[in-house]
């Protein structure tokens, strides 16, 4: 069988490019390397595409020595793919990624603006005390006969 190797790079319109290119020459299947998250626009568009996408782990195919090169990785993980020797990751489905990112940006937001807002509340008020720093217990309102009650921080 001829194989033909391309290279595309990570912008929109070559990733459209590289959806094309795979559907004209009839790939129903693509496997890629999960590595950090420059799978996921790749993923996503593919996906929309209609392919069967799979992401692996990258030390799950890694494992043969002598591979330097990223044509010759492509050329393994297509090999590794035809005879069905993948397992891909868990990608849950379009809905789920979407809801997932959109919690993580609003944690950022959190995040961020708890970062600003604190140095101002804690100048304002002046320093604060640590529960280390704190007295264990302090004294409580005296009482007729001298004495006064204690109670724990």
């Amino acid at each position: 069988k001829q194989r033909e190797v391309r290279t595309f790079t990570t912008f929109t319109a070559h990733l459209l490019e590289l959806a094309d290119w795979l559907v004209a020459n009839g790939c129903t299947h693509v496997a890629m390397e999960s590595t950090g998250v420059y799978w996921k626009p790749v993923y996503n568009l593919l996906e929309s595409s209609g392919m069967e996408v799979l992401v692996v782990n990258a030390q799950h195919i890694k494992a043969v020595p002598g591979r330097k090169t990223d044509v010759k990785d492509a050329e393994w993980i297509a090999d590794l793919l035809q005879h069905g020797l993948l397992r891909g990751s868990f990608i849950p489905d379009r809905p789920q990624r979407e809801l997932r990112e959109l919690v993580r940006y609003r944690k950022e937001l959190v995040q961020e603006r708890a970062r600003e807002v604190k140095p101002r509340t804690a100048s304002s008020t002046g320093p604060r005390q640590t529960q280390e720093q704190a007295p264990a217990a302090r004294a409580g309102p005296a009482r007729a006969n001298g004495s006064s009650p204690a109670y724990a921080a």
